[in-house]
């Protein structure tokens, strides 16, 4: 457990040397504090394990509240809430078909944003995150390459 504690550990400078031309890069460089808030805001959406599985879900198929509810085995009363939060966040659209609103994701940001981040979690490990990773690109092949309904990833009938 020891050695675990170690292997996080940061170094520091074991003297003081400031490096003027990168730190004068970088302050040039950096984006507004506001910005920063604003993108530090969209990551704490990321820290709620339900909204993350929304959003997975969202990644394979366009769905209504009643089958994210079914998916999750959650309350729809309790899925409406998750969604309110990602529809503020930018993350996900929604479209009203009848009587029924369907959800999907609000655009290619979103799920690059979640297949960068199961990438991440997953090196080293292989296996299972692989399987995930390589059937989502798959899946966003046929969606983008035939212009297939959302989800379905079905090529064009000849």
């Amino acid at each position: 457990m020891a050695e675990a504690e170690e292997k996080l550990e940061v170094e520091g400078c074991g003297f003081l040397c400031v490096h003027e031309k990168v730190v004068e890069k970088v302050q040039h460089e950096l984006p507004q504090e506001e910005t920063l808030l604003r993108l530090a805001d969209l990551f704490k959406v990321f820290g709620d394990g339900t909204r993350v599985r929304i959003l997975f879900v969202l990644l394979t198929a366009e769905v209504c509240v009643c089958d994210l509810a079914k998916l999750l085995g959650m309350t729809q009363s309790a899925v409406s809430h998750q969604l309110r939060v990602l529809k503020q966040a930018r993350l996900i659209k929604a479209r009203r078909d009848g009587k029924t609103v369907f959800y999907s994701l609000a655009d290619d940001h979103v799920a690059t944003l979640l297949r960068q981040g199961m990438e991440h979690v997953c090196e080293g490990s292989g296996g299972e995150c692989g399987e995930i990773i390589n059937h989502q690109h798959k899946k966003r092949f046929f969606t983008e390459s035939w212009g297939a309904n959302k989800g379905l990833g079905e090529a064009p009938k000849s």
